[in-house]
């Protein structure tokens, strides 16, 4: 036996005999070495950074939650603070004395909801010679484009004043479709615009409730309606989006309506003045937020915004997780991108009052399109977790748990119902916010995907028809399609964090680190969102 052990050592070099023991020993040597000069420093650098985030955000929520408190006590609706009278019948001018409506509805491939927008637009309650339909389809599937082709002309020949438009490219994609639109002859008759994505469906009066402001106040540029979710229960992914954007729609677009009259344009169920539209330059396709773009150039013109949150505009949210993965990214990647490119531009502005500059640049672009993504991931999925292995870095407590807390919850009163939801809602916001945050810095510094347009993808009724509203068979997904390595990585780190907190940890975060690991598994094995069958 003896010689057998003799006989190994010559054979294995003697740098293979390391035990276990020994590299362990190593490993931990090194990590003593380098925590106390590189690690704690540095961590506690980023600690400071995301508290100071944290507060920057903190302080946002709670201005616009006072703002909404006052506007719901004494403030007034748009109807009262604008001059906003019901459109009259002129007998001696008849149908001329109302304004003529052009009504765009880009389209791309939309095979599910085509028929819902376009038969919504026709169905629009206003003069017949006084409106346009203009549907603008850029598919690159023939038989799309033929179905949608004959549903323009199905509805032409009920005498509804529509036209069919086509071009041979898809350069500039939205932006470039809705360019192209208002090239045509018989637009310049028209004085306003209505634009509505292909899954939006207006009710009847919706023009008879926004031309109004226009009509009644000559500085007002652009009407905003809010959205309304007709598949919002769907599944649990829908539910947390609807209480995403209900947020945004009731707190941030009512804010910036109220006070300096300005607010992202949301691409779609809104009214545009031409005339405004022009003078701003019109749609510019240098990013993947073009209403965006085009809302903020306007505002620097001078003119003013009106949100209508008691006019609702039917739609729907994408159900599958890649539809949104896809839609998150455009919307995160976009506004930082604009922000690069207008910054300057808005400081240098002379026709603004400085108030409503600084409220854009620091309030709507830095704080809520960049700030608020990057502090969600880098200080709770990252820096925090990080802190278990470094006893020296201390989170403050108000940090950690306190200003999250009432961020939270200042975030869930838009949707009430939804309230039961919230610990579902925080771990699905922080498992997105590493695709914002990544998007947030791709936007910033130009890089690859930063002009990326994937139409976000709409479902209408597929499932109840592909299923004969039956429940729909278990799809075939392969494994490749459905693991998302992005999501996985951070849900090992996470959860090995969990588990040398729960081992060596006194500050308990191992409870929130190991839910929030689950969530990232969830994400990352696909297991989010509408599965739709393929067959």
């Amino acid at each position: 036996m003896d010689q057998i052990s003799a006989t190994s050592r010559t054979i294995i070099p003697g740098t293979f005999q390391v035990s276990q023991d020994d590299v362990t020993g190593q490993i931990g040597l090194i990590w003593q070495q380098t925590k106390a000069p590189l690690i704690v420093p540095f961590l506690k650098v980023m600690v400071v950074l995301c508290l100071a985030m944290s507060i920057m955000l903190f302080v946002e929520r709670v201005h616009m939650g006072i703002v909404i408190v006052l506007l719901k006590l004494f403030g007034k609706k748009p109807e009262k603070r604008y001059k906003w009278e019901p459109m009259k019948e002129d007998i001696e001018l008849g149908n001329s004395a109302y304004p003529m409506v052009l009504v765009q509805i880009p389209m791309y491939n939309e095979k599910e909801v085509y028929q819902l927008s376009i038969g919504a637009a026709c169905g629009l309650s206003w003069p017949a010679d006084r409106i346009i339909i203009q549907v603008l389809d850029d598919s690159t599937d023939l038989t799309i484009k033929s179905l949608v082709e004959q549903e323009c002309k199905r509805w032409a020949n009920k005498g509804i004043n529509i036209k069919y438009e086509i071009r041979d490219n898809r350069n500039g994609y939205k932006a470039g479709a809705l360019k192209e639109g208002m090239k045509h002859s018989y637009v310049k008759q028209c004085d306003y615009v209505a634009i509505f994505d292909a899954d939006f469906q207006p009710e009847p009066d919706f023009l008879w409730r926004i031309i109004p402001f226009f009509v009644n106040n000559p500085e007002i540029a652009l009407v905003q309606a809010r959205w309304k979710f007709v598949n919002s229960d769907e599944c649990l992914m829908t539910r947390m989006q609807e209480m995403s954007l209900d947020y945004h729609f009731i707190v941030e677009q009512e804010v910036g309506s109220s006070t300096y009259a300005f607010f992202g344009f949301n691409g779609t169920a809104g009214v545009w003045r031409i005339s405004a539209l022009n003078e701003a330059g019109g749609w510019k396709d240098r990013t993947t937020v073009e209403d965006m773009d085009l809302a903020v150039r306007a505002s620097l013109k001078g003119w003013k915004f009106v949100y209508v949150g008691d006019l609702k505009v039917k739609n729907e949210l994408p159900s599958t997780f890649k539809a949104y993965r896809y839609q998150q990214h455009r919307w995160s990647c976009g506004p930082a991108n604009l922000f690069k490119k207008m910054a300057m531009e808005i400081i240098r502005n002379k026709k603004v009052s400085l108030w409503k500059k600084l409220y854009v640049i620091y309030s709507f672009f830095f704080v809520r399109k960049i700030v608020a993504h990057i502090v969600t991931f880098l200080f709770y999925c990252i820096v925090l977790p990080a802190t278990v292995f470094v006893p020296e870095v201390e989170v403050p407590k108000w940090g950690a748990v306190y200003i999250p807390s009432i961020i939270t919850l200042l975030n869930a009163v838009g949707t009430p119902r939804s309230l039961h939801l919230v610990i579902f809602w925080i771990l699905f916001e922080n498992v997105m916010s590493l695709h914002r945050t990544k998007a947030t810095f791709i936007g910033l510094l130009e890089a690859g995907r930063v002009n990326e347009w994937v139409v976000t993808e709409k479902l209408g009724d597929a499932l109840k028809t592909k299923s004969g509203g039956k429940a729909p068979k278990k799809p075939r997904i392969r494994i490749g399609e459905r693991l998302h390595l992005l999501e996985l990585a951070v849900g090992v780190y996470l959860f090995f964090c969990g588990c040398h907190d729960l081992a060596f940890g006194k500050n308990r975060y191992f409870i929130f680190l190991f839910l929030q690991s689950i969530a990232f598994f969830v994400a990352g094995f696909g297991y989010v969102g509408t599965f739709i069958p393929t067959s």
